[in-house]
């Protein structure tokens, strides 16, 4: 018998009728699973960005510029982001198992090609490969790890599921800087193989029995071409928009009619036929389509943040990609400790509450990353990094517990699709925002920096006379101090962004609130339901 708490929880993992679910996993078989489970979101996530600190690298070896280079990332981004909302469809039509297995499968061996491409035409296919094979891993992980855990636990299995997807984008570069520098760019794709195989064999032997139902649901090719022309034109745009100067070039206002035009028509014909390639009727549900906007949101400008801090340090403090990392590092050590915690109690609690929590948190650390100069030390960068793990930990749960809230386990590979694409867009989108306004702003500061200093000004005079003295051409000495402008350009730049971020967070906490609070449930009634 259904309880009235299940119209707050994420799935009902007993009970009769179509929304019923698996039993849970317990003891040994419950901790295998999400290791296996964890293992394979991590491997997926930290493709997305292990990837651009070797770029130079892996252009120099295939002898092509820099950005024809950053096609490996373009190309992954976009096919990644066509697949990620076709989860719901594919595992109507061949199960979440069945399609989870295949896919690590399929990602595996396409990591294993990305490694041997000898040409870079071989490898942006071999790429898009991967980006299309890998778009329903990350949802089937989470609706695979919400079927695991008992009602009561499902904070738990988000938990683990957050941790893997936060953590592995700040642990991307520092790993992928440590493999090219120290082995060959090959092996920051060959590393997925050992990893991937052995994820697809722990999930294949715990849940071949667990299959999801199938049916076989007509294929909305209109909707499928619309889509994958959208999502395209918009992910090419928002990679490459910064590098072709935005709607100063063709290219991009042409990426950009065909992504509006599309989407419009995606929209119209998706809201009408009646077996849809995504399932947007989900975005009639407030928690959900609030839930989602928050999570987005929120997303995009946490990963804007996490993309600019390295390219500052790496840029303007002289930091190496390794030591850029290493300060980065830290966020994942208060997020493992506090992750389980949140896991725990956020089904007792208001997640609105720790969600606007983790939002504040956010902006305190932003606001202490505003005052940095570049005398800032190694230990007083790496501090905010350290803080943030708590906000790390309070951000996804509650947000996914909120967007789950009422769907029944038939719903949940579709839910998930479509959250994380919203979450994935919302990333790329403050990625390019993010890189665009920085070196904009770095010029406004360069050239106002500029401004107070010529040859009239004692304290150039002095500068110059003290470069010239040391060895320095006058040349060389009028360029060194062109080097401390840049430097602190793009350092006052980047303390801007980090002040706007710090003030986004605040009012994004308005979002949380729009949905309605998902019912606690108390531990006495979670015992009586699960009997």
């Amino acid at each position: 018998m259904t309880t009235p708490s299940d119209a707050g929880n994420p799935l009902q993992t007993t009970g009769q009728g179509p929304g019923a679910g698996p039993a849970p996993l317990k003891g040994g078989m419950l901790v295998l699973a999400s290791t296996a489970l964890a293992l394979a979101t991590f491997m997926n996530v930290l493709d997305t960005s292990i990837a651009n600190v070797s770029i130079p690298a892996i252009s120099g070896d295939l002898a092509v510029s820099a950005s024809q280079g950053t096609w490996v990332i373009t190309s992954f981004a976009v096919a990644n982001a066509i697949a990620v909302p076709l989860t719901g469809f594919l595992t109507q039509r061949f199960g979440a198992v069945r399609l989870f297995v295949t896919s690590i499968l399929l990602f595996v061996t396409a990591s294993w090609l990305c490694g041997m491409a000898t040409s870079l035409g071989m490898l942006i296919v071999f790429r898009v490969i991967q980006g299309a094979v890998a778009g329903p891993m990350i949802p089937l992980s989470q609706s695979l790890l919400l079927a695991s855990y008992p009602k009561a636990k499902a904070g738990s299995a988000l938990a683990i599921w957050s941790m893997t997807t936060l953590i592995a984008p700040v642990v991307g570069p520092l790993l992928g800087g440590w493999i090219t520098d120290n082995i060959s760019w090959p092996w920051i794709f060959y590393i997925n193989v050992p990893v991937g195989l052995l994820a697809a064999s722990v999930t294949w032997m715990l849940y071949r029995t667990r299959e999801t139902p199938t049916r076989q649901v007509p294929i909305d090719y209109v909707g499928l071409a619309a889509l994958m022309i959208w999502v395209g034109a918009l992910q090419i745009m928002l990679d490459k928009g910064n590098e072709l100067d935005w709607f100063a070039s063709t290219q991009i206002v042409f990426l950009a009619i065909v992504a509006a035009v599309g989407f419009c028509f995606f929209l119209i014909w998706e809201l009408t036929e009646a077996h849809p390639i995504v399932d947007l009727s989900l975005l009639r549900r407030r928690n959900f389509w609030s839930g989602t906007l928050a999570l987005a949101v929120g997303y995009g400008v946490f990963f804007g943040n996490v993309v600019l801090m390295p390219l500052w340090l790496q840029q303007d403090m002289g930091y190496t990609a390794t030591i850029a990392g290493a300060v980065l590092a830290p966020v994942g050590l208060l997020a493992i400790l506090f992750s389980p915690w949140v896991g725990k109690n956020v089904h007792k609690y208001d997640p609105r509450l720790f969600a606007s929590f983790a939002f504040i948190v956010f902006a305190l650390i932003l606001w202490m990353r505003s005052r940095f100069t570049v005398e800032t030390d190694f230990i007083t960068i790496m501090i905010p990094s350290l803080i943030q793990g708590i906000a790390v930990a309070a951000f996804f749960v509650p947000l996914m517990t909120l967007i789950f809230s009422g769907l029944t386990p038939d719903k949940i590979p579709a839910a998930s699709g479509l959250s994380n694409f919203a979450r994935i867009t919302a990333g790329a989108i403050g990625t390019s925002i993010y890189t665009t306004l920085w070196e904009n702003r770095a010029t406004f500061h360069h050239a106002s920096l500029v401004d107070h200093i010529n040859y009239a000004s004692p304290t150039t005079q002095a500068t110059i006379r003290q470069l010239t003295d040391s060895g320095m051409s006058q040349q060389q000495a009028l360029g060194q101090i062109n080097n401390l402008i840049n430097q602190q350009a793009f350092t006052l730049a980047a303390d801007e962004l980090f002040w706007v971020s710090a003030l986004l967070f605040i009012g994004l906490i308005g979002l949380i609130w729009l949905a309605r609070p998902a019912k606690a449930t108390p531990p006495s009634v979670e015992a009586s339901a699960a009997h």
